[in-house]
């Protein structure tokens, strides 16, 4: 009994650890980055996070070259990397109820911009 026990908790784990990763955050993201009320500007952030913590995907028009993710104190956040070919794009962003919350910052350009997104309808 005990090896049929410990057999089917084996098999359990394989297939917990083998399995792709279920977060609300993977998909398309609708992201307002408007400056000016009544002036919308918004930009496409598609996020696919695997199993072993990373993230790939785009954001901006610009691939995601490097990022990770988790889910730890009660929120699932992401961190990556994009780049303008001048320099790089560092963001990260949680998802915070239905929304995800989330701030850029490009050292190159001295600006540091917090932004807002929406899950797409397509």
């Amino acid at each position: 009994m005990w090896r049929a026990l410990i057999w089917g908790v084996g098999v359990l784990t394989i297939a917990a650890t083998g399995a792709q990763a279920a977060t609300p955050l993977d998909g398309r993201w609708l992201v307002d980055l408007s400056t000016q009320p009544g002036k919308p500007y918004v930009k496409a952030m598609d996020l696919v996070l695997a199993d072993d913590g990373s993230v790939s995907g785009s954001f901006y028009d610009s691939t995601i070259e490097a990022g990770r993710w988790k889910t730890a104190r009660g929120r699932t956040c992401v961190s990556f990397r994009t780049t303008d070919g001048k320099g790089p794009y560092h963001t990260a962003a949680c998802l915070i109820g239905d929304e995800v919350q989330g701030q850029t910052w490009a050292e190159h350009r001295n600006f540091l911009f917090n932004w807002n997104a929406k899950r797409s309808a397509e």
